[in-house]
């Protein structure tokens, strides 16, 4: 990762965090064109983890947790994010996979932000 890349993690962490009462223990973001890809691990809390366990639990969670987090971004649009890479957010596209607890967060911007910020390449 570049550091706009770095900067952009701590941002995504911090803002889930903020938001959500925890953030993924790890994330990894890479630049491609108009998308910030995110890579994320250690996304599930406690709770989350035991409804996962329980029958038609990981779909439910997986469905739950996919339109809340959509909904957060919504409600709250990442400034800080535009504010770092000087491009305005436009959507947000993720999955999660819940026995690995790992997810992926795609953002969307209205610029070419690995041009700008050479992407990790």
């Amino acid at each position: 990762m570049n550091p706009i890349e770095a900067e952009f993690s701590n941002l995504v962490k911090a803002f889930r965090k903020r938001h959500m009462g925890k953030g993924p223990s790890r994330i990894t973001t890479t630049f491609c064109k108009r998308w910030a890809i995110c890579e994320m691990e250690g996304n599930l809390s406690p709770v989350e983890k035991f409804i996962a366990a329980a029958n038609d639990g990981k779909q439910l969670l997986r469905e739950a947790r996919t339109q809340w987090v959509k909904d957060i971004y919504r409600k709250h649009p990442p400034f800080e994010m535009e504010e770092l890479l000087g491009a305005r957010y436009v959507e947000l596209y993720l999955d999660i996979d819940i026995d690995k607890d790992f997810g992926m967060s795609i953002f969307v911007f209205d610029q070419d932000i690995e041009r700008k910020f050479g992407g990790n390449r």
